[in-house]
């Protein structure tokens, strides 16, 4: 039985059963593995876009005596994944905006009844203003802290009707009105929601990170001039902005 580490579980617990699952950059092909083994899905294919991390995959397979239920492709995001083929897609370890790319040039292939596990890396708001803005709704989130990581993760679904609303411009799904707030895009709607203790800890130590930086930036010096006083002034107001809206997410769990 193979073993995952915190991260992996974490994510590979978010994916829905279906009959087949496609692991985009699929590294070691631990998910996959996982998933047959445990009963997720009854076959699987593992896609990478590089040689070297699909033939690991393809070996950890052949160790677990898989090969008969999970299929190795070389493909760049979705590429090689046909209408249909996968009722969940899991795609864990990348960064938001590499994430955003894969998903809008795999569009075809993500159909209303596709199931979507996510894990990126960075870019989280810009991530998820990305997935509400084209009818992505957020169905479930996690949060684990490993080897001194954060690691968010969710499930989504895309929507088909949606429409943007004359009054505050905000886009929302016609099935469930849908539409995010700044702190739910930058903090995640759902570990919100339910209090989540692994974001919790994370929202206190980025105020104490940001505040640390801002006293810094206090510090009596020699007076910037030009360029570089605006930028000072710039980023300070930035940081500002940013601790406000992670202390009205920690009041959330007062």
């Amino acid at each position: 039985m193979i073993k995952l580490s915190k991260r992996l579980r974490a994510v590979a617990e978010l994916v829905a059963p279906a009959d087949c699952i496609a692991d985009v950059g699929c590294d070691h092909g631990y998910i996959p593995i996982y998933l047959v083994e445990q009963g997720g899905c009854k076959r699987a294919i593992a896609l990478d876009i590089n040689r070297g991390p699909l033939q690991r995959a393809q070996e950890h397979i052949v160790e677990y005596k898989l090969g008969d239920y999970i299929e190795t492709r070389l493909s760049d995001g979705l590429k090689a994944l046909r209408k249909g083929e996968a009722q969940g897609i899991v795609i864990a370890g990348m960064g938001g905006g590499t994430m955003q790319r894969i998903l809008k040039a795999g569009r075809d292939v993500i159909e209303g009844d596709t199931l979507l596990v996510l894990q990126p890396q960075s870019e989280l708001r810009e991530f998820r203003s990305y997935l509400m803005s084209h009818g992505f709704a957020i169905l479930a989130e996690d949060m684990v802290f490993e080897d001194g990581k954060y690691y968010p993760m969710m499930k989504v679904q895309k929507f088909r009707e949606w429409t943007q609303s004359s009054n505050s411009g905000k886009k929302s799904c016609a099935t469930g009105g849908i539409a995010y707030s700044e702190m739910e895009l930058r903090f995640g709607p759902l570990l919100l929601k339910k209090r989540h203790p692994v974001l919790k800890e994370f929202l206190l130590w980025q105020e104490g990170k940001k505040q640390v930086i801002l006293e810094g930036l206090s510090q009596p010096e020699d007076t910037p001039k030009g360029e570089a006083s605006q930028r000072k002034s710039q980023r300070i107001a930035r940081i500002e902005e940013e601790l406000s809206y992670i202390r009205q997410a920690i009041k959330v769990y007062k």
